[in-house]
């Protein structure tokens, strides 16, 4: 029951972060404020991004495809966001077409399907994942953001690492350590931060057989090559180092304090 309710009130959570056809809201508007050059709505919804047709929708982008240069290049952004998300997009949407009709109506909700991974197939895991993975890290980043956590998550994170530059230490070790594609991760887990990573498009909401990271996001960075490539080429480091300067920790605390 409490890993339910962990799961069911950080995804709600994340859906306040985020705008479009997820969510907007008075906090997510706090948490981008002026720098965000889009015009945000407030919008009452679900927490999964379904369209009219009961489909799942790409949420809008909280920013412009250049409003985090230098650090992460427009080019970059616009293929990642408008290619690559939008694909886990459609690729969700034509595997649950196709799902067994068992399995249909729990996949009308990501708590549902993450919730029951194990019981899915890969393409619902692969495209769920990288559809509310994406969705999550949009909302983690900010034009002018970057420096050091305050409130209660900048308390955590030095009472947990001893200092914020050895938490970035960690962090960005884990971002390199992913072998191939994947994810870095800061998760609340079992009341502490930990920090971990994720193969592919899995995250640490699902339920799967085996060990593997488990907890509430509070950060995520993107690994694969195709969120870094054509501005760092295989310069992994780079990029990862390049994400220091983008992070809004407001966004984040307002996920530690959810």
């Amino acid at each position: 029951m409490e890993n339910n309710n962990t799961r069911r009130n950080f995804l709600k959570q994340t859906a306040i972060l985020s705008t479009g056809t997820i969510i907007g809201s008075s906090l997510f508007n706090t948490a981008f404020a002026s720098e965000n050059p889009l015009k945000l709505e407030n919008q009452i919804s679900e927490l999964d991004t379904l369209d009219f047709q009961g489909n799942y929708s790409l949420p809008k982008l909280p920013y412009a495809y250049d409003a985090l240069e230098p650090h992460i290049d427009k080019m970059t952004m616009e293929i990642h966001y408008s290619k690559h998300h939008q694909a886990y997009v459609t690729n969700l949407n034509k595997a649950i077409e196709i799902l067994d009709k068992n399995l249909v109506e729990h996949s009308k909700s990501l708590e549902n399907i993450f919730g029951k991974m194990s019981k899915f197939p890969e393409a619902i895991r692969n495209n769920g994942g990288g559809h509310y993975n994406h969705s999550l890290f949009w909302s983690l980043m900010k034009p002018n953001g970057g420096g050091t956590p305050k409130g209660k998550l900048g308390d955590a994170i030095t009472a947990t690492f001893g200092s914020f530059d050895e938490f970035k230490k960690q962090f960005s070790d884990a971002s390199m350590k992913r072998f191939g594609s994947g994810w870095a991760w800061l998760v609340v887990q079992d009341g502490k931060l930990v920090i971990g990573s994720t193969p592919n498009q899995d995250n640490p909401l699902m339920s799967l057989r085996g060990k593997g990271l488990k907890g509430k996001p509070v950060l995520a960075l993107d690994v694969w090559e195709h969120a870094y490539y054509l501005k760092n080429q295989n310069r992994r480091a780079d990029y990862v180092a390049s994400f220091w300067n983008v992070v809004n920790w407001d966004a984040a605390e307002a996920l530690f304090n959810s």
